[in-house]
């Protein structure tokens, strides 16, 4: 579903992200790990087609990214760290505005709209404006947003930030849901979100790809005479300071 293939992206004389690559299944859902300055969100937005990369190639559902850019974006829904809401709009009249952008219109679009507000618990505050919702019901419409018309791919930058414990349940349990019928990368510094969430996690450090492996694989690869260890203890080894 995703095939990211040597991406680089140098700025002047600084490289963020150097020779990464990784292939997603459909249907997997990725933990997508680093510390701050590792290049996650560069690597996010080549893959989304907001940035191009210095070099590399891309391909979502086998569509290159930079020949074929309308294509893919058809085909992925992201949700940024800081959803791209507008405060003077109801929820209901900006997904609406989101769903004509991603070409929905007339009866099928007010249906898109309904399933988004069922699937994530927005019903209640569907007829607010935006400014007048707690934070936690702004990141929520911003995965409503990213869900709207079903679409193959979905990224998703730190999820939960601004979330209540029982509204980061209910994300995690929705992410879970939605296995096999998108592939999901999801990248946040909340390590307990990926074990909950996430079947294969890859971790990046200092622009370079460090680790690439199935959860319980990982923690398997890095255990010491048979003990358990956490995904913290792994991840701060493999971007200790060298």
């Amino acid at each position: 579903m995703i095939e990211a293939k040597g991406l680089t992206k140098l700025y002047r004389d600084h490289e963020a992200i150097n020779d990464i690559s990784f292939f997603l299944k459909k249907g997997e859902i990725v933990g997508f790990l680093g510390p701050n300055g590792a290049g996650k969100t560069t690597t996010m937005k080549i893959l989304t087609g907001s940035m191009p990369a210095t070099r590399g190639t891309t391909k979502v559902a086998g569509f290159d990214v930079v020949e074929q850019p309308l294509e893919v974006k058809r085909r992925i829904g992201y949700l940024p760290e800081h959803p791209p809401v507008y405060p003077d709009l109801t929820v209901r009249e900006y997904l609406r505005f989101v769903g004509k952008l991603k070409g929905l219109g007339g009866k099928g679009l007010t249906t898109e709209v309904g399933r988004v507000l069922e699937r994530i618990l927005l019903g209640s505050v569907a007829n607010r404006l935006i400014r007048n919702i707690s934070k936690g019901y702004q990141q929520r419409v911003g995965l409503a947003q990213a869900l709207l018309g079903s679409p193959e791919v979905l990224i998703l930058d730190e999820p939960t930030i601004g979330l209540d414990p029982r509204q980061i349940g209910e994300v995690r349990h929705l992410i879970r849901e939605l296995a096999g019928d998108h592939t999901v990368i999801l990248s946040t510094h909340i390590l307990q979100e990926v074990v909950a969430t996430c079947e294969r996690v890859i971790i990046i450090n200092k622009g370079r790809v460090v680790a690439d492996d199935r959860l319980n694989a990982l923690l398997e690869s890095h255990s010491q005479q048979g003990k358990e260890i956490s995904l913290e203890r792994v991840f701060l080894s493999l971007t200790a300071e060298a």
